[in-house]
């Protein structure tokens, strides 16, 4: 017995615990409990002290291999006998079932899903491995021998769960790091000086833009900071051309005033590259409302809270105001607030437009769906409208020179069918908004599809670009295209726009590196997980969807790259529903690794370059992508220069190929023509979802959706969830629609049907009507029909038989 029980004080003095040991009988509980019970900080780290408990199902554990001890290594084995892998499986079920060993285990961070794991895999170490250390092979002999109790394997237990689980020895770190609940103090720099905060509020427009604007051409330096590349340009053109030298800098692109490449006075950015560490004496924040947007806010917060700037112009909805106040209240900063009021009158119209028929110059159409695009543009052109298409995945350019054709006074082009794109960067001359349906798919906070009505926000903002100031539509109307509709849209309009609660906030690459120093084994998209789930946040912010990052990060984990260069790849502005875009993600990042630069030539085998012009919409949509591909490289080009040393020559082909896609839309009917013929003839087509989609099937789905409670589908990405709605006008909304679609299902000949949608002319009627009287009289649609008929008629007799 001597022999057995000498390594124990050794054994206690290094766990840091007191064991007892010996005959058959349990420890006292309550002595067991003090002596094994951690220190108050474990405990507090482990989800005590008013921090909220981790999600452990987020904690992977590390594997950890069966030790295999050479032949005559095994001390403890020569120092009491060999084990009897029987009897200490015994022993370890027994050790299992103990609800004193399952209390002490949630007292060192070990809730029960994290007990379970540790425990399989601590049986699994002890069965596999030819020999285990001495001190635990002479404690598994001594409860073999009833010389000790089940209860003295917990040190060695917990030793092993840290092993497999690192974060619970450092939980109070990890805590630190992730705590995110003072932002203002990320940034020194600013907290140095005094900031004049000057909030312009106001609906679409209202010329609060225009006022900042005017602040900042007369400072001596200034940042204007905007959502969208064509913000961004548009201030740096109206700059450069008002003698104010301006430098436009966005993820993809760097342009300088100065011939000499010298940094200007004044930049015009996208607000995710505004520089904090830069001193300005005046800053332009546009479009302040989408702060609290769940996949890009952070960039907002950062900006307001960390601008070095004199004054701080703020530009947006009223509904932000309260929220930027509170923020300035936490830097000790005042906000002054100038409202402002719509230049031009807003109607909305009594009257539905019902028909495309009535459609007049200055008209846009908005649709939720590119299908929906494709189908509209194709009636108004069976009608022998000229139409202008606007979408979002459609390059700067091509928005450009679309806006500017419909804009032409002296162009055929009097309509515009486009998405929600608009509500923000296009200069429209827009006489009437028609929404087309109000109607569409939005992401909640938790990244989940939910189909609702459009929000007031976004009803406003689409509604404000008719009767745009300075254009020559002195007055805006606003209407819809189905009647059914309009009574629902002005109920939208009259509701009062949310305010705005939470600005958002994304983990920096800093705070990710200091996370992987503490668990170097864990993943990218683990690492993120676990900072979310850990990190702490007051009232007034909340963590951004991190959906798009965590895909990313499992694309390349396989893919040998160091922390911040994972960090920037996953990081990358793309659409991941684009399977193009994201191969080509992980080519570059393939490339990357190996050390080998990724070069114009590389780029152009991988894209097929040059590109023709498409021929039908598959052909479209693949140049868009490529579009996107072009723009990834020229976004990596300015992070590592080194590796991605083309970037003018991308560009340059980028320019041309923006030209393709431009002659690509401008026939866009003919490619819809096109596809619609590739799909007679059996071959796939090239569209997402279903094409074209008429009004009726759109709808039908949809209301489908809507029935009951809210459906979800559980997707990637994220938005703010939709603003609440009366239910009973909802309920009325849905019940008479599908009523106007039974109507309209069961209403007319196939032929009727189609000439309302514009599938098909009076022309092409009459040729379609008078080539089937000649083929039936030829006999080809005669006698075979009635031979078919008569054969049907024999098989229906053999069935009732």
């Amino acid at each position: 017995m001597r022999r057995c029980a000498w390594p124990l004080p050794r054994l206690a003095a290094r766990a840091g615990l007191v064991l007892r040991h010996g005959g058959g009988a349990p420890p006292p509980r309550l002595a067991a409990a003090a002596a094994l019970r951690p220190a108050a900080s474990s405990s507090a780290a482990a989800g005590g002290g008013g921090s909220r408990a981790p999600d452990t199902s987020l904690f992977v554990p590390v594997p950890l291999k069966p030790a295999d001890g050479a032949p005559g290594e095994d001390v403890g084995a020569e120092l009491t006998r060999p084990l009897d892998k029987g009897e200490v499986l015994k022993s370890l079920n027994k050790f299992y079932k103990r609800k004193e060993i399952q209390r002490l285990g949630a007292d060192n961070g070990l809730d029960a899903r994290l007990f379970h794991q540790a425990f399989i895999s601590f049986r699994k170490y002890i069965m596999e491995s030819s020999s285990v250390s001495a001190d635990l092979h002479i404690i598994l002999n001594d409860i073999c021998c009833d010389a000790g109790h089940v209860d003295d394997l917990f040190p060695f237990f917990l030793r092993h769960a840290k092993q497999i689980f690192p974060m619970l020895d450092c939980m109070d770190d990890l805590r630190k790091i992730s705590d995110l609940r003072l932002p203002p103090n990320w940034y020194p720099e600013a907290r140095a000086i005094q900031r004049k905060i000057i909030f312009h509020a106001g609906p679409t427009n209202s010329g609060k833009t225009y006022h900042a604007i005017q602040r900042f051409l007369s400072a001596k330096s200034g940042i204007y900071c905007g959502p969208l590349k064509l913000l961004a340009h548009e201030i740096f053109q109206k700059s450069n051309h008002a003698n104010v030298p301006c430098d436009l800098v966005t993820g993809e692109e760097r342009v300088y005033a100065n011939e000499d490449a010298r940094q200007a006075t004044h930049i015009a950015c996208t607000i995710e590259m505004c520089s904090t560490n830069t001193p300005y004496e005046v800053a332009v924040i546009d479009e302040i409302q989408m702060i609290r947007d769940p996949a890009r806010g952070w960039a907002w917060t950062r900006a307001l809270l960390g601008l070095c700037a004199e004054e701080i112009h703020v530009c947006g909805e009223a509904a932000a105001i309260e929220l930027v106040t509170e923020l300035m209240y936490t830097t000790g900063e005042e906000v002054e607030v100038r409202n402002y009021e719509r230049l031009t009158p807003l109607t909305v119209l009594d009257y539905a437009l019902e028909s495309l028929d009535n459609l007049r110059p200055g008209d846009c159409i908005v649709c939720f769906s590119k299908n929906d695009i494709y189908s509209v543009s194709r009636q108004i052109e069976a009608r022998g409208l000229e139409c202008a298409v606007i979408y979002g995945s459609l390059p700067p350019g091509t928005k450009l020179e679309q806006a500017k054709k419909f804009n032409d006074p002296d162009d055929p082009c009097k309509i515009l069918v486009a998405t929600d794109a608009i509500g923000m960067g296009l200069n429209l001359c827009i006489k009437r908004i028609i929404f087309n349906s109000i109607i569409k798919p939005t992401i909640n906070e938790k990244g989940e599809k939910e189909i609702d009505l459009i929000t007031t926000s976004q009803a406003l903002q689409i509604s404000g670009r008719a009767g745009r100031y300075g254009s020559s539509f002195k007055q805006g109307e606003v209407t819809t295209m189905h009647r059914d509709d309009l009574a629902q849209l002005k109920e939208i309009l009259s509701e009062p726009v949310r305010p705005v609660k939470a600005a958002g906030l994304h983990p920096t690459a800093e705070q990710i590196e200091m996370f992987a120093y503490h668990l170097p084994d864990a993943t990218l998209s683990n690492l993120i997980d676990i900072f979310v789930s850990l990190s702490q946040v007051d009232g007034l912010y909340f963590v951004c969807n991190i959906d798009d990052f965590k895909f990313l990060a499992d694309m390349i984990q396989h893919i040998p790259l160091n922390l911040r260069s994972r960090y920037v790849f996953c990081t990358a502005p793309l659409n991941r529903k684009e399977p193009f875009v994201c191969t080509t993600l992980l080519k570059f990042a393939r490339q990357f690794s190996r050390n080998e630069p990724l070069t114009f030539d590389w780029l152009c085998r991988h894209t097929k370059w040059p590109l023709a012009p498409p021929k039908n919409i598959k052909e479209l949509v693949h140049l868009e992508a490529v579009h996107d591909v072009f723009d990834l490289y020229l976004w990596l080009s300015y992070r590592f220069m080194d590796m991605f040393p083309d970037a003018v020559l991308v560009r340059d082909i980028q320019k041309k190929l923006d030209d393709i896609i431009q002659i690509g839309v401008c026939n866009i009917t003919r490619l819809i023509r096109a596809s619609q013929s590739t799909a007679a003839s059996g071959a796939a087509v090239a569209v997402s979802e279903e094409f074209p989609l008429s009004r009726t099937k759109r709808d039908t789905r949809l209301m489908s959706d809507l029935q009951g409670a809210k459906s979800t589908v559980q997707l990637p990405t994220a938005m703010e969830a939709p603003e609440e709605r009366r239910v009973k006008s909802l309920k009325a909304y849905r019940s008479a629609a599908r009523r106007e679609d039974l109507k309209t299902h069961g209403r007319g000949s196939l032929a009727d049907r189609l000439l309302r949608e514009g599938l098909l002319t009076q022309e092409m009627l009459r040729e379609l009507e008078s080539e089937w009287q000649v083929q039936h009289r030829n006999g080809r649609y005669g006698p075979s029909s009635k031979r078919d008929d008569q054969n049907s008629s024999k098989e229906t007799g053999k069935k009732k038989k």
